[in-house]
């Protein structure tokens, strides 16, 4: 079951694209929103495990902090481009950025809640 709450967010994210379509709302914001989404999901999921195998608390930190701020800026520069794409359609860009903000909602609440029962390993002093 806890499985299904650590992908909740893509399970919303395919769950979406219906969703888009039936109410005629547009698929490029869409599409950059799923593509910001992913494309920071993966880079979380990689710095993470990075993280986590490294024994040197500095690189640890540089891993987390730098990838939390890398993201943020992929997701909002991807949203811009979409409106930017789009013509300065303001429905394509608050399509995406919507939809982000959904999706990370969804991650980060999943992420509290699960992260006591997750396994950590204490740092070296």
């Amino acid at each position: 079951m806890s499985l299904f709450f650590k992908y909740l967010d893509l399970v919303l994210l395919a769950l979406a694209l219906p969703i888009f379509i039936a109410a005629g709302w547009p698929l490029a914001g869409y599409a950059a929103g799923a593509i910001a989404w992913l494309a920071q999901r993966a880079i979380s999921d990689y710095t993470t495990k990075r993280a986590a195998a490294s024994d040197d608390p500095k690189t640890v930190v540089g891993l987390t902090a730098g990838s939390m701020i890398g993201r943020g800026w992929l997701v909002a520069l991807t949203i811009f481009g979409a409106y930017l794409i789009a013509g300065s359609d303001d429905a394509v860009g608050l399509a995406a950025a919507v939809l982000v903000v959904i999706l990370f909602t969804a991650y980060f609440t999943v992420s509290i809640i699960l992260r006591p029962f997750e396994n950590h390993r204490e740092l070296p002093s």
